[in-house]
């Protein structure tokens, strides 16, 4: 069995060598894994760092889709996993994901639970927040079969920031969609609150292009960019509302935080 993972990088030389040792290292005794590196015109050593581990390193732009549509074209898997450079495998993500698939040939993607790591009050309220998310339509598939990938066209070229919804709504609509448990680990240990604002409000130029998509009365849209879902439904569905209560602070803390995302991504 041979899973594909497509790393996307642009000036990632800082995170993309334990990116692909975490995958290097995973504990998947049903078949084997081949790294694939979709680089953006990096300027650092990004691309060296990736010839380090696997000869399937490509250069394509301008933004993600293209870098993961190409990276799926380039493929041999049965299945593809799709990740940032900025990221790390528990050692039995993939194990985990490919017996789940296997037994059920109904299942079209997986959602797989997201831990930001971060350092100081800010890194904390967003692994707080990221909590709430997994498996919602603020998340995505990120492990899905190859076949259905082309069935649905894969990501949008013409959608930057939104492209992940997009992706997610078009596999749900393909077949069936359930989560594993083992995380993958998202490093945001130098979290820069501007940076983080103006990466925001980039990704969410996009956002009318895909309301027009599926239309405002999508139910899912309607979710995603509705005040009510995504500063109290999101938080509290499921009971989840009890985490609030037993971590106030860093509950305030993230309301602040979707409060000035909010503010940044207004005038979509």
């Amino acid at each position: 069995m041979l899973v594909s993972v497509i790393v996307t990088t642009k000036n990632e030389e800082k995170n993309l060598e334990n990116c692909l040792k975490s995958i290097k290292n995973q504990d998947f005794s049903l078949g084997e894994t081949e790294i694939i590196v979709v680089d953006n015109d990096s300027t650092d050593k990004t691309k060296a760092i990736a010839r380090r581990y696997t000869e399937k390193v490509f250069n394509r732009g301008p933004e993600r889709s293209a870098q993961r549509n190409l990276g799926v074209r380039e493929s041999s898997g049965k299945y593809i996993l799709y990740l940032d450079a900025d990221m790390t495998l528990s050692e039995k993500v993939i194990a985990e994901s490919v017996r789940l698939m296997e037994s059920d040939s109904e299942l079209a993607g997986l959602y797989i639970p997201e831990k930001i790591r971060g350092r100081g009050f800010l890194g904390k309220v967003r692994a707080f927040e990221r909590s709430f998310y997994d498996g919602t339509v603020i998340d995505a598939v990120r492990f899905v079969r190859k076949d259905k990938f082309l069935e649905v066209g894969g990501f949008d070229d013409n959608l930057t920031g939104p492209e992940d919804w997009d992706f997610d709504k078009k596999i749900r609509n393909a077949g069936k969609v359930e989560f594993i448990q083992t995380p993958i680990f998202h490093n945001e240990e130098n979290f820069n609150l501007k940076k983080y604002l103006g990466r925001k409000k980039y990704y969410s130029r996009d956002f009318q292009k895909y309301i027009a998509k599926w239309g405002k009365k999508d139910p899912d849209i309607q979710k995603q960019f509705g005040f009510y879902y995504r500063f109290v439904g999101v938080f509290t569905e499921q009971g989840k509302w009890k985490k609030l209560f037993r971590h106030p602070v860093l509950a305030t803390g993230m309301y602040f935080l979707r409060f000035l995302v909010g503010l940044t991504t207004l005038k979509i």
